[in-house]
């Protein structure tokens, strides 16, 4: 996404709302699913922890494996 970070947190809202849903999201993380919507809506700013947390459960609930190369 080359730095597009507003286009990048519309992607991932997207992804959690067509796989698991927030409210599932929420309850895997142990955090309130208003502060998620909140963390991945145009102004939110997740640090890093909450953002590879969400990664992490999205990866185990999807099946679906993230993987980073060096290009």
């Amino acid at each position: 996404l080359g730095g597009d970070e507003a286009t990048g947190k519309a992607v991932l809202r997207d992804v959690v709302n067509a796989t698991i849903g927030f409210e599932q999201l929420a309850a895997e993380m142990g955090k309130p699913g208003k502060s998620l919507h909140r963390m991945l809506g145009p102004h939110g700013n997740p640090n890093t922890a909450n953002f590879f947390a969400i990664l992490q459960v999205l990866q185990k609930k999807t099946g679906v494996k993230l993987t980073v190369k060096a290009a």
